[in-house]
């Protein structure tokens, strides 16, 4: 959801937070804006009670097997309340900061995983269209510097052109549009995050938009 839904689910006429307990913690683990963040975290103060904005990162398969990376925005005694809950479903969480600080956390994860599945991208696509065995190049140079959790757990599916594996086109286009709108606040050059996000836009164009991120290989053209 975006910032309008997240306001709505806790703040409108049936929000949630009407009825949290003075001295709870409220945990958000929506992906949204730094500033949502904050208007909530104020909001719950109000009312007596926590506030953490906790993006996660680590996929479908992390979701189940309660592997996440849970990045934290808020006040310490307040993840001290609630951090075994989190663990339930996270492998690594961390306070990062005040209000805000687990989005703006999130949107650098963002940044630097589309960078990373662009250039998969086009490594993958040259070594087939240069007549390689990509399952064999890839087991050699993922033990290398150019090893990545998308090289690791991606890389069989996009050489099958299968991309039906996780985090959807549509919502990775949701992300990058608030980093990129983040940027603009804090003074950010964003070049190829806005080239990338252009490409994501393509594999929309062309039917993809519930295709996995690993699609931008889609792209780029096979022999």
């Amino acid at each position: 959801g975006n910032d309008n839904d997240l306001k709505e689910v806790t703040l409108g006429t049936e929000g949630a937070f009407h009825s949290v307990k003075k001295g709870a913690v409220f945990i958000d683990n929506t992906t949204a804006s730094a500033k949502i963040a904050r208007e909530l975290f104020k909001a719950a103060k109000e009312k007596g009670f926590g506030f953490l904005d906790a993006p996660v990162s680590g996929g479908q398969a992390g979701a189940e097997n309660g592997q996440l990376t849970v990045m934290i925005g808020g006040e310490n005694k307040d993840f001290e309340k609630a951090q075994d809950i989190i663990k339930c479903y996270s492998k690594k969480m961390k306070v990062l900061g005040s209000a805000g600080s687990g989005q703006l956390a999130k949107m650098v994860n963002q940044i630097c995983i589309v960078g990373l599945v662009q250039g998969l991208s086009e490594g993958i696509r040259f070594g087939q269209n240069a007549g390689l065995n990509m399952e064999d190049v890839i087991e050699v140079i993922s033990k290398g510097a150019a090893q990545s959790w998308q090289m690791e757990n991606r890389y069989k599916t996009m050489i099958q052109d299968k991309f039906d594996f996780g985090f959807a086109v549509d919502w990775m286009r949701k992300d990058l549009g608030i980093a990129m709108e983040e940027a603009k606040n804090n003074g950010s050059d964003l070049p190829i995050t806005k080239i990338i996000d252009g490409y994501y836009s393509d594999v929309q164009k062309n039917g993809g938009n519930r295709f996995d991120t690993s699609s931008l290989i889609t792209r780029l053209k096979k022999k």
